[in-house]
């Protein structure tokens, strides 16, 4: 592939002797990776029966590399949300950051949603995950993400850092920043990222990081994880952007990240000042390792912060709209929902557990979307279907991934059953899939328009 010749330039000069091993990565093809949804399956007994040849990402427990000639992303698994398609580079950054069940956490730059449904996932659907992405566009893709991982302790907001930093100062536990870079990292995956690649690009990414950092340093409580990241090579992106961060905030301290699978340290002597701890941050380079390039960092904030003094939300959903759903739960689940339920006109949530008030903000997704009250009755969303396991509904109908009839639903087809018993799940060898609704022989398909295959 072509590459820009200033960066050619400038990586030979940062790794001299390694120059010629790290520019013969790109007569190679990129690398492929999917990461197993823990929510919904064990990773490594599913890995061993997958329709797919797997073979396990060292520093990713749910990883795993797939060949070029398959294709993960167009089976109904995929679909139905047992794994996302990944870089495998990308999968350490979450990993740095390992958040509890129960933890407060802040997605800053959440797009398209790798880390955040990894984040969830390690959560195990308790406790907050704010995933917030600054574009309307992109934060479309990120809502239907985190819906189809099955995540219900989830708001996916829009909005700025800085807006952000206004509503929840020392609020967040952990918080991720996978900053916008200037890609370099992904020229072998993206080749259109190198056309927009100059050096003047990579000076504003950088400034736009600062400004970024600044608002997630205004959020972390004391004692609070901040992980930073790129896909980029670029020191003045990654370790001089940590230099800067650590001069201008003092009691941020370099935590070490474990140097597993072929990751390798920071390079300190990239610095304007050398420092030393930079060796804890983590690069993960294309020659060293199966995936593309990546930058992290994880720090910890020592200064005590003053307490959060926002409110929490509040239930505001209508008795009339909790009632019908409390009909459809006895006709069609064997499980109850419990929590602030709250309306966004028709439409029926609940929110994640000690969720802040979230009044004056851009919200996409809050929590789980359980469904929508249409005259006088309760029509369930299919957030709700991919947030079930298959024992928790009473009628389920389960149907081969290599059958006829899969596809037709997944196109939007109705099947015949002989059954009539309403409401039922439509599962993918026993995963949940979609809603169906069974009426004198015949189901009724509820797989969301947008999503169908075409």
């Amino acid at each position: 592939m072509r590459l820009p010749e200033a960066f050619v330039a400038k990586m030979k000069k940062l790794l001299d002797e390694e120059a010629d091993e790290f520019f013969a990565v790109y007569e190679n093809e990129k690398i492929n990776g999917l990461r197993v949804n823990p929510l919904k399956t064990d990773p490594g007994a599913w890995a061993k029966t997958a329709p797919f040849s797997l073979s396990p990402v060292p520093f990713c427990p749910t990883g795993f590399y797939y060949e070029p000639d398959e294709q993960p992303g167009k089976h109904p698994y995929h679909t139905a949300g047992l794994y996302y398609i990944q870089e495998p580079s990308a999968m350490a950054v979450a990993e740095a950051l390992r958040p509890a069940p129960g933890e407060r956490v802040l997605d800053l730059c959440a797009a398209p949603g790798g880390k955040t449904t990894q984040l969830g996932a390690m959560m195990e659907n308790k406790g907050l995950l704010v995933a917030n992405e600054i574009h309307p566009k992109r934060v479309k893709a990120l809502a239907e993400n985190v819906e189809r991982f099955g995540l219900t302790n989830t708001v996916v907001v829009n909005e700025t850092p800085e807006a952000l930093a206004e509503q929840f100062p020392g609020f967040f536990d952990k918080i991720l920043v996978d900053a916008p870079c200037s890609g370099e990292g992904m020229f072998r995956k993206d080749e259109e990222a190198a056309s927009f690649w100059s050096p003047a690009y990579v000076e504003e990414c950088a400034a736009r990081q600062r400004r970024i950092l600044e608002s997630a340093y205004a959020m972390l409580k004391e004692g609070g994880i901040l992980v930073y990241s790129t896909c980029t090579f670029s020191p003045e992106e990654n370790e001089q952007t940590i230099e800067w961060l650590l001069e201008t905030y003092e009691d941020l301290q370099l935590l070490p990240i474990a140097k597993i699978g072929g990751i390798e340290p920071g390079r300190p002597e990239w610095t304007k000042t050398n420092r030393s701890d930079l060796v804890h941050t983590a690069r993960l380079w294309p020659h060293r390792l199966k995936g593309e390039g990546h930058f992290v960092a994880k720090l910890q904030k020592q200064r005590p912060t003053s307490p959060w003094r926002g409110r929490w939300a509040k239930s505001s959903a209508p008795k009339a709209a909790i009632r019908l759903y409390r009909q459809f739960e006895q006709e069609a689940l064997r499980t109850e929902r419990d929590g602030t339920f709250v309306s966004f006109g028709a439409h029926l949530t609940v929110l994640p557990e000690r969720c802040p008030d979230l009044s004056g903000l851009k919200i996409v997704r809050a929590g789980l979307h359980l469904g929508d009250v249409k005259k006088e009755r309760f029509e369930p969303n299919h957030a709700l279907a991919l947030a079930l396991r298959t024992e928790e509904a009473k009628h389920v109908l389960d149907l081969s991934s290599a059958s006829r009839e899969i596809v037709q639903y997944w196109r939007g087809e109705t099947l015949s059953t002989g059954g009539d018993r309403g409401w039922l799940l439509v599962a993918v060898d026993g995963f949940p899939f979609a809603w169906g609704k069974e009426v004198k022989g015949t189901v009724k398909n509820f797989y969301p328009k947008g999503l169908r295959l075409v």
